[in-house]
This record gives C-alpha cells, structure tokens and sequence, in this order.
C-alpha cells in the first residue's frame, strides 16, 4: 500500500504544456504598427492571433504580449520574433508558467496546475527535463531527474505520509538500485527495483579468496 502511494502521480504536470508562437509574425496583417517597424504597435494574424508590445527592426523585440485563437496567452519578452527570456504563459486548460523562455520554448521556471500540483525546474523541448522538485497538492513531492515530462534517473519521492523512496526511476516508476523507507525512517527494502516492483535483496560484497599456501 505504501509503494502505490509514493508512485501515485498527477498527469497534469508531466504533460507537456505547449505554446506555440514561432508563427506570430510570419503573414501577419497589420492592425496599428509603428513607422518602419520601430516602437509600440499592435500585429493581428487571420487567425485571430494577436501581439501587442515593442517591435525593433520590423520583428517582435523587448517586452509585449500575445494572445491566441487557442485561449493561450503569454507577457513577456520577445527577441527577434520569438520568445527569449522572462515571461509568464497562461493555457486553456488552466497550467500556467512562470519564468525563462529559450527559442520560444519553456527552459527553467515554475510550472502549475489547476489541480494545484507544481514544477519547478528546468525543462527541455517544453517538458520536464534535467534535474526539478514536483510538489503535489494532496501531500508528497518528488526531488530528482526528469525526462520526457516524468521522472527518469535517481531521485527521492516522498510521500505524505512521511514514507520515502530513494534511487532510480525510469519512465515514473522505481527502476534499478533504491531504497524504500517507512514513515518512521526504518528500511522496507533496499536492491533492485523493476517496473515500481522490489525484486531482489541489495547484492553483498564477494567474500575475499583465501590465499593458499603451499
């Protein structure tokens, strides 16, 4: 019971949160913009897209903001058409993203659901990815490696009740060498893991050859 407990976890955080808006700009049609492509303006895509902000060079540049057919929306800044630095982007769904933006996408930062779940670290092609903290609404958290939006290398997951794993994990479950702990700190089990299974004892040390002497 106590292991299906730690290994609980939320979909809404390990699903990648996408934003696209590598499109804004390309075929836009002008609402007000400014001469030459200097200053504050506003630019309307067809499909309801909207930016409102600096431009500089006749591209998205410095601090603005951008609203989607989609009900995405982000306010931040943009460098040479796309999103680059420190912004906050909000989704339909109810996720929302504070912190840096790399080449458009989600690159270290907090991530948040409606559930009240939360990310915080860094992330790679829009998903959790390198080392993070995932803190759960209903009690628990998750310090370690991620990749692919799930937990993948050695962390600990700790559970509400105080009970804890500690080692490896592959694709959200334990997998490899851990160490499951009960609440009060003594050890369940300590070895091999597979699929979220205990499958065998920590291996022992060979016991030192005995030389023999003629």
């Amino acid at each position: 019971m106590m292991a299906r407990t730690l290994l609980k976890t939320e979909a809404a955080i390990g699903v990648a949160a996408f934003l696209a808006l590598a499109g804004c700009g390309g075929g836009a049609i002008p609402d007000t913009f400014p001469t030459d492509g200097e200053g504050r303006g506003t630019l309307t895509q067809p499909n309801g897209d909207k930016y409102v902000g600096e431009f500089h060079a006749g591209k998205l540049n410095g601090p603005g903001t951008a609203t989607f057919a989609s009900g995405a929306r982000y306010a931040g800044t943009f460098r040479n058409g796309k999103i680059e630095g420190e912004g906050t982007a909000s989704y339909l769904n109810g996720d929302r993203f504070t912190g840096t933006f790399k080449d458009g996408k989600l690159d270290q930062g907090t991530l948040s659901s409606p559930s009240g779940n939360l990310y915080a670290g860094s992330f790679v092609d829009d998903k959790p990815g390198g080392r993070g903290t995932l803190t759960y609404d209903g009690g628990g958290s998750y310090v370690g490696e991620f990749r692919n939006g799930v937990q993948n290398g050695q962390g600990t997951l700790t559970a509400k009740d105080g009970s804890k794993y500690t080692g490896e994990f592959k694709d959200g479950r334990f997998d490899g060498q851990g160490t499951l702990y009960a609440a009060n700190g003594s050890v369940v089990h300590a070895g091999r893991f597979a699929a979220g299974k205990f499958v065998d004892d920590q291996p022992q040390e060979p016991a030192a050859k005995t030389k023999k002497h003629p």
